[in-house]
């Protein structure tokens, strides 16, 4: 795979992995939304309520993976996109899982979320919307090969986000969860959900864990 170092290809990355995403959860029935990376300092993504982008002869929703949270560990990423693809399921189907102006979570997206490979824990601020991924879902996203991307943003002050629905947030999160390693030579890196030996078959060389 090309290193996602700029912002087109990653958002052609995501996309990829969006449509994989809704083939295997969701049997190909979701709307295929426009996918941004925006600053969003206080949640790791959203999705617009309301189908907000026009194309050809259609609208459709907006889904936001926030600039400054790319730089976390794959799983992390995908657990976000599908945090955001249950709201999209829920929106085309008519069915509440938030409130206090989309920002809590109730039970009703806690119970779909967890059908795709999500653990959801709960916040008195935000309801059943801290997310991350199962080790099922590790394993998953392992098999699919997808790697880290490789181009974030900073953190911003003075921002803000708004019009979403029910944002995946930044409360206190479990750590990844998985181990990276990489070949000391020509740097191609892997995950795996324990601590393993590998080689790079390429280089001859044994990969190294560095995270």
């Amino acid at each position: 795979m090309k290193e996602t170092i700029k912002t087109s290809r990653t958002v052609g990355y995501l996309e990829k992995i969006y449509r994989q995403l809704n083939q295997d959860f969701f049997e190909g029935g979701l709307e295929t939304p426009i996918i941004t990376v925006q600053s969003t300092p206080r949640a790791y993504g959203h999705v617009t309520c309301g189908r907000v982008w026009q194309r050809k002869d259609s609208a459709c929703y907006e889904l936001n993976i926030g600039a400054e949270s790319l730089a976390r560990p794959i799983e992390n990423v995908v657990s976000t996109m599908l945090h955001e693809m249950v709201h999209i399921y829920h929106l085309m189907n008519g069915i509440q899982d938030c409130s206090r102006g989309n920002t809590y979570h109730n039970k009703r997206f806690k119970v779909k979320a967890e059908t795709v490979g999500l653990h959801i824990d709960y916040d008195a601020r935000i309801g059943w919307s801290i997310t991350s991924p199962t080790e099922e879902l590790i394993e998953y996203i392992i098999s699919q090969g997808w790697q880290d991307i490789q181009i974030n943003r900073g953190t911003v002050s003075g921002s803000h986000s708004g019009g979403s629905s029910g944002g995946d947030s930044d409360s206190t999160r479990k750590p990844s969860s998985t181990r990276k390693y990489m070949c000391p030579k020509c740097g191609i890196s892997c995950r795996a959900t324990k601590d393993i030996r590998i080689q790079c078959v390429t280089c001859a060389q044994e990969m190294q864990k560095c995270s």
